[in-house]
């Protein structure tokens, strides 16, 4: 039996996502953001134990499922996300919600945290890391430069030919074979290729990194590093969750260093996963949401 409910919902920034609710609204409100290349799906397993006790809110965002997909490069950088999610919380008539983001979902859900500080009133955080930190990381250290190559190569405009070229299946197996025991998507595997398959969705999707303005050098390039690399940023002041699955070979630890000068009131839990928590360790999840 379905623990939730998935509905279009219409937003002021032009777009119509699916969302996903579930739990009484009147208790306190939590909204879940999934990141690349997933969906509402991506909280499967929590949903129904936050559920008991909070007023979900998982939205397909923008670009990804059956939500809206525009055209353009430019309709997907972080700040018409950010603005997504604070049209989607205007929509339920929230002033303050607790924003939990993962992957893609995380790294918005840091932008939305430092802009809007009096109503996300509390942030969680699952293997995403801080734009600051990750920024630097892929200047200073060459492992995680390294893990994240894979950013160029979904920013050549060719990459969706090269996807046709194997076939959505292929992905799909090549995007989480090295991330965790295939057998455990089994069942998932077709409700992903139907979301992927629909009409402009791998483009979408994959607008997310190209809009990006994340610079992720070549392994043999020297850059002009970024001034803002070696002066202060900005603090996040909200009480802040940090969840890390420590086996993950995307983001690696060099992620958490240095993040509690950056998240003054921090709580960090690390658990044992790869990068895809949310359906790899989901118990983790809400034992440390429900214990911070």
């Amino acid at each position: 039996m379905p623990t939730f409910t998935l509905n279009s919902i219409p937003l002021s920034t032009g777009v119509t996502l699916d969302v996903a609710t579930a739990g009484d609204p009147a208790h306190p409100p939590i909204i879940l953001l999934h990141g690349f290349p997933e969906s509402h799906r991506t909280w499967r397993h929590v949903i129904p134990q936050l559920s008991t006790d909070h007023f979900v809110i998982a939205p397909d965002q923008r670009g990804f499922a059956r939500s809206s997909k525009p055209a353009q490069v430019s309709d997907y950088t972080p700040d018409k996300m950010v603005a997504d999610l604070l049209a989607l919380a205007d929509h339920f008539g929230l002033t303050t919600f607790t924003l939990v983001g993962h992957d893609w979902g995380g790294a918005i859900a840091w932008m939305a945290a430092l802009q809007n500080p009096a109503r996300i009133t509390r942030l969680v955080i699952v293997n995403a890391p801080h734009p600051f930190v990750f920024q630097r990381t892929l200047f200073d250290d060459m492992a995680q430069r390294a893990a994240s190559q894979y950013i160029r190569a979904f920013r050549n405009p060719d990459f969706e030919k090269h996807v046709a070229s194997i076939g959505l299946s292929a992905f799909f197996d090549g995007s989480f074979a090295a991330h965790t025991d295939l057998a455990k998507m089994a069942e998932e595997k077709p409700i992903y290729l139907d979301q992927w398959g629909q009409p402009g969705a791998l483009t979408a999707m994959l607008n997310w990194y190209r809009a990006s303005p994340i610079l992720v050098p070549a392994m043999d390039e020297t850059p002009e590093r970024p001034a803002f690399l070696d002066g202060p940023f900005p603090p996040i002041h909200q009480p802040t969750l940090v969840v890390w699955g420590l086996k993950d070979i995307a983001l690696l630890p060099s992620q958490l260093e240095g993040l509690s000068a950056l998240v003054p009131d921090l709580t960090l839990v690390k658990v044992d996963a790869g990068h895809f928590v949310p359906w790899e360790n989901p118990d983790a999840i809400v034992a440390a949401i429900r214990a911070s």
